[in-house]
This record gives structure tokens, sequence and C-alpha cells, in this order.
């Protein structure tokens, strides 16, 4: 018995295949948790204020999206949970600024320098593995937001820093904060069949139904069709997927 199989995807259509976005924000409204939270009667700076999709106001006393730390702590950790082994591409975090210009003069620069990131399969940062740590950077150079290119795979996205270790370099805080106001995970291309891709390029091993193109972006606007050609004692057998 012999038998081909032909692969039509659009057709003559492909020209209007539609745009997609290729990559998807999975840390949105998932389960956070800080070490410390900055306790107010009257406003809320839980950690889970960083997952919210909420950015426009990046003020601590009257913006009300922020995570906070609470004041005096050599350590700060924050984390979030995907609720499983993801495929992480990169992430972005945005920074509490009061509102003003960031730039050295903006406080809270200072909070920031010296910054980690992991991500890991458990809750503990050293189970996993170090995607970033801010060696470089200044009160001038620290950028807000910062995106970190972290390809690998892994359930917890953990945000650390610390003052323990006397004398810091220069413009460095004195005590250690963790005042986000959003952090952002991005997996691979949401159109990638199964969840599955390269993390490094961010291209698809295959694209799931009805979507085309290395990052699956591209949408057939008819169903795509699999037209499976058998020939079995001489006579051709079609099937249509």
């Amino acid at each position: 018995m012999a038998g081909m199989v032909l692969l039509v995807c659009c057709s003559w259509a492909v020209l209007l295949c539609l745009s997609v976005q290729a990559y998807e924000n999975i840390a949105l409204h998932q389960p956070a948790w800080q070490s410390s939270t900055w306790r107010s009667d009257t406003d809320y700076y839980g950690a889970d204020r960083a997952v919210d999709g909420l950015y426009t106001d990046l003020s601590m006393l009257s913006g009300g999206q922020c995570a906070a730390s609470d004041w005096g702590q050599t350590k700060a950790e924050w984390r979030v949970d995907l609720g499983g082994v993801r495929s992480i591409h990169h992430i972005v975090i945005q920074y509490m600024t009061d509102n003003d210009v960031w730039d050295e003069n903006n406080r809270n620069t200072g909070y920031f320098l010296g910054f980690s990131v992991y991500i890991s399969n458990t809750t503990n940062k050293d189970d996993g593995v170090l995607c970033f740590r801010d060696t470089n950077y200044t009160r001038a150079t620290i950028p807000n937001s910062v995106n970190i290119s972290c390809p690998y795979h892994g359930r917890y996205v953990i945000y650390y820093n610390n003052r323990t270790h006397p004398p810091y370099p220069e413009g460095y805080s004195v005590y250690a904060w963790s005042d986000l106001c959003e952090v952002e995970v991005y997996e691979c291309p949401q159109n990638c069949q199964d969840g599955y891709c390269d993390i490094v390029e961010g291209t698809c091993f295959q694209c799931a139904h009805r979507y085309i193109g290395p990052r699956c972006q591209g949408r057939c606007p008819f169903s795509r069709m699999i037209i499976t050609l058998t020939a079995v004692n001489g006579n051709l057998m079609t099937q249509y997927i």
C-alpha cells in the first residue's frame, strides 16, 4: 500500500492572513508574594498589585497600582507563580516612579540598583536560574521599564535585591526595596502548537490550527485542509480534515 499526504493551508487566500499578538503576558492576575509589605491605613500595596495589568499611575501615595515592600529591610523579594512550568521568553519590569521624571534625581532609582531576576521551579530562587543581575547600572542609566531576555523554562519568576554587604556602590539606597508597579512575563507565541517554541529565537516548532508563519502570527481566514491520498487496491481514497 502506497500513500502520500498533501497539506493545503489557506490556498490562494494566504495574502488575506491576519496579524495576531506574538507574545502573551502569562503573569497577569497570577498569584504573587513578597517578603514584606508597606503598611498603610488607607492604601494597599500587596504583591498582586504588580500583576494587575495597571500601571498608568506610578505613584506610591495616590496610585494604588503598585506593590511596595516595607521600610528598613535588608532583603526584598517578590515572586509570581505562573501556575506551572512555562516556556519563558522575556520579562518586563515597570518600577515605581512617584510620577516624577525618571533620572538620577528620582529617589526611586537607587532602590532598584543591584537587583536580580531568577526563574525557578520552586519558591526558592537558589533552586533556579539567574536570568539577570545588575552590576553596571547607575541612578542615571537604569532604565524604566527594563526588558530582560530570559529564555528558560520555569514556574516562578523571582525579583530579588539586598543591602547586606556594605559599603554599597555610589547611588545605592541604604535599604532594599521591591516597589514594583508591573511585572510582565512573556512566553512563546500563543499560537505555537501545544505551547512549544525555540525560547531563544521565539519561533514555533509547529503552529496551532489555522495559524502559519515562524511565530504563527498569520491566521488563515479559511479552515486548514489536510488531504490524505492513499492507494488501496489500486483505488485512491481521500480524507479531509
